[in-house]
Parts: structure tokens; C-alpha cells; sequence
């Protein structure tokens, strides 16, 4: 890849653990020169300048910002804004900007047409149906083998995933999604598919809408509760590399999934720049699809870019001009641990406005870091202000000293109503 000089200035759009990620990274890059970050949080705030008073999907204030404040990049974090077509907007206005465009994000954004794609050019995952209204789906689940999965069709919040054991659990999950519209028009359609067993795995990847470069594997833990007990949540942590995502996987997954979703994409006229979180099962059948991501997954990024080695805005230009095929991704062969310190009673309910104290124990201690999600500033210091908090992450030379170091660092921050799940990583022990 031919460097180049000039100085940057970068917009980052989002306000959570995974911007943050973006931000330290995009901080390393010598090209850059200035960050800003719509709306970002106390912790972004240590990096760059935010903008709180913009929200991510005021796609005209984000594109009149960007065009006055002479911003040369726009790198989208979140799922919604994608989706709704913020990318189109920014390039609609001469701006450049980092993610798939509104076309492309459908992958993410309905679980249907990317279901659809799987099946269509022959992506392995499980066996599924379309609902459009809910008797037609009840009357599907009075035959079908338990257990069964439930997706809301649309965005919610990584939360739209009901798993039912039993008939009766499958109807009151339809009814969750259709009729009562818990996770609102995300449920006027759903996907019902076939439960299946195995280790779960995510591999980020780097794509320019024809190459498509993997980095590291991860693992998310999704579950509120340690054991993976109680709700779904954004992530309460997450580890990197997965010890059981060896080499001949990654192999099998590059030539029967990750490539092929690619080209099935172009093949339907669709340009993919940006990233392709891959949400995999290891089955006894092999490798198989859960579902696409179309950005950095949270908590994933916060254990997987630490870990980068490249200039991310490198690979970033080399994705938006068709070149990633001429860039090396290089990682540190070490591992990475997540813990996300949350409010007491995510992702139900729970209170913030609390004080965050210890936060300055991590400067300069190199391997260590305090990603913040739902923080701001205040008269009274930092404050919580959300479910998540912080994500505290630490590496090792292994996921055992990783994990050690992580639940070191989480004792160095405190705040009222502090929750997090004593198991992260646990499953290493298995490997």
C-alpha cells in the first residue's frame, strides 16, 4: 500500500464502548489530526471533541457538521443509522464516509432478506420460515421440533432473539413479537428457524465490497446473568482470539462463508465497504451462519482493534478505494479480555447520575483499558449514564492471563449499583 501524508480530520458517529474502540484506534494513526465524535461520551471525550447535542440519526445536522467542519472521514459505529441510509446521505453530499451504505446494511437489517441470501447462493445456517402475521407462524410451531429460535426481522438492540424450549414459550414469543411489538416494527416480520448446537464464535472483517480480510475471532457474552442466565443484553463481555476457532475452521469459513457472502452480495448489485461481523455456530456439521452484523460488534471491538497492529485509517482508505487486497492485517499474538461493568438491573431497568471513580488508574498502564458506553460528564465529575458503563479491557499472553488482568482492572473503578458478570472468558477453561 502506497502511504500517504496529509493530515486528517475524522468523524466518528455513535456514543458507545465500540466508538470509543474506534476512537483510541483511530487516535494512534499519525494521519490524523483532529476527532470529533457524534454524540460519543466522557470517555470519547478524552480523545477528541463531542458533540452531545447532535444524535446519531439526525442525518442532515451530521451531514451540515461534517461538511463545516471540513471533515475528511466519517466512520459510522452504529447498527440504526446504517440501516436508515446515513452513509448514502454523506456520500450524497461529497463527504466520505466508512460503512455500508443503506442497501448493503440490509444484511444486518433484516434477518429475512439476509436468511433469504444464505439460502440462495448456498451459506450454510439453519433451516428457516418468514412470518409475515402471527397465526400463520402459530400454526408452523403446532409441528415444528423444539427447541426453536425467534428473530424479529428488524434492529433491536441485539435483543430481538427469543430461544423457546417448549410449545407454550414459542407462543407467548410470537405474541411477544408480533402482537405485543416488544421490540416495535422489527417485529412486523419474523424469521422461526431450527435451534442449533455448538460453540459460538464472531469474526469481525474488513471488506471492499470484493475482498473481504478476517481479523481475530471473538467471543460475546450476551446473557445478563453469569452461567449465561437471565436477558439477552448488548454484550456483557467478550474475549479474543476464540480457542476454539482453530486454523482448519478458519480456513473452511473463508472458503464456504465469509467469500461466498461477498460475492452473493455483488451478485444481487450490492457494493459492501465497511465491516461484516459474522455471528457463527460450530456445529458437528460444520461452520453455519447465526446472523450478520454490518459494523463493529460491542463488546467485540474493544478486544479485538487493541490488538491491531496496522494504521486503521490505512485500511480503512484501502476498503473505500477497492484495495484492501493489498493490505496485510497484522495482529499482536496475544489475547484480550472485556468486562463490562453495568448499572444494577440491565437491560430492564436501572438508575445512573453516579459518580465514577478510580478512572485514572488506567493512564499510562500499557495493555489496559477503560472503554466508556454509557458515561457523561457533569458538575460532578463522570458520571453513569446508561446500562452499560464501562468495558474494561485487558491483555495478556494468554486468554488466561487476559482474563486474570481484566477482573484485576475492574477492582481500580467503582460506582453505585456497579454490576458485571463474574464468568466472562470461563469457557476458555474448556479448551
Amino acid at each position: 500500500m502506497e502511504s500517504r501524508t496529509e493530515e486528517m480530520t475524522v468523524l466518528i458517529v455513535g456514543s458507545g464502548g465500540r466508538e470509543h474502540a474506534i476512537a483510541a484506534s483511530v487516535k494512534k494513526s499519525p494521519r490524523v489530526s483532529k476527532i470529533y465524535c457524534i454524540p460519543g461520551n466522557a470517555g470519547i471525550a478524552e480523545l477528541g471533541e463531542i458533540v452531545p447535542d447532535i444524535k446519531a440519526m439526525e442525518f442532515d445536522r451530521i451531514t451540515e457538521f461534517a461538511k463545516s467542519h471540513e471533515v475528511d472521514l466519517v466512520i459510522v459505529g452504529p447498527d440504526d443509522p446504517l440501516v436508515g441510509g446515513l452513509v448514502d446521505e454523506l456520500e450524497a453530499a461529497g463527504l466520505k464516509a466508512f460503512g455500508p451504505r443503506r442497501n448493503a446494511a440490509m444484511l444486518e437489517g433484516s434477518k429475512a432478506f439476509s436468511k433469504d441470501l444464505m439460502k440462495k447462493y448456498h451459506i450454510p445456517t439453519a433451516e428457516y420460515e418468514v412470518f409475515t402475521d402471527a397465526a400463520s407462524a402459530l400454526k408452523y410451531l403446532e409441528s415444528a421440533s423444539l427447541p426453536i429460535v425467534l428473530k424479529a426481522d428488524g434492529l433491536a438492540l441485539g435483543k430481538g432473539v427469543l430461544i423457546c424450549n417448549t410449545l407454550d414459550e414459542a407462543r407467548n414469543g410470537v405474541k411477544t413479537i408480533m402482537l405485543d411489538k416488544k421490540f416495535g416494527t422489527a417485529g412486523n416480520r419474523m424469521v422461526i428457524e431450527s435451534f442449533l448446537k455448538g460453540r459460538e464464535v464472531s469474526v469481525l472483517s474488513f471488506c471492499d465490497g470484493k475482498t473481504i480480510k478476517p481479523m481475530p475471532s471473538a467471543q460475546d457474552h450476551k446473557r445478563a446473568g453469569d452461567g449465561d442466565t437471565g436477558l439477552n443484553t448488548g454484550g456483557m463481555g467478550a474475549f479474543s482470539p476464540s480457542p476454539f476457532y482453530t486454523k482448519k475452521i478458519a480456513d473452511e469459513c473463508k472458503k464456504l462463508i465469509f467469500q461466498p457472502t461477498v460475492d452473493a452480495l455483488r451478485a444481487e448489485g450490492i457494493d459492501f465497504k465497511g465491516i461484516i461481523f459474522f455471528g457463527l455456530i460450530l456445529t458437528e456439521d460444520g461452520p453455519k451462519v447465526l446472523e450478520y452484523n454490518a459494523r463493529f460488534g460491542d463488546p467485540e471491538a474493544q478486544v479485538v482493534l487493541p490488538r491491531m497492529k496496522n494504521d486503521i485509517i490505512e485500511v480503512i482508505e484501502a476498503c473505500l478505494d477497492g484495495k484492501l487486497h493489498k493490505v496485510k492485517l497484522e495482529f499482536e499474538d496475544n489475547a484480550a479480555v472485556c468486562v463490562v461493568l453495568a448499572s444494577e438491573g440491565y437491560p430492564v431497568k436501572y438508575s445512573k447520575g453516579y459518580p465514577i471513580t478510580g478512572l485514572e488508574a488506567f493512564n499510562g498502564r500499557d495493555g489496559y483499558y477503560c472503554f466508556h458506553a454509557g458515561t457523561k460528564k457533569s458538575p460532578k465529575g463522570i458520571i453513569t449514564d446508561g446500562g452499560r458503563v464501562l468495558g474494561v479491557t485487558a491483555k495478556g499472553p494468554d486468554l488466561r492471563q487476559a482474563r486474570a488482568n481484566a477482573y484485576e482492572a475492574i477492582q481500580w473503578v467503582d460506582f453505585q449499583n456497579k454490576y458485571y458478570r463474574k464468568d466472562i472468558g470461563k469457557a476458555i477453561d474448556e479448551a
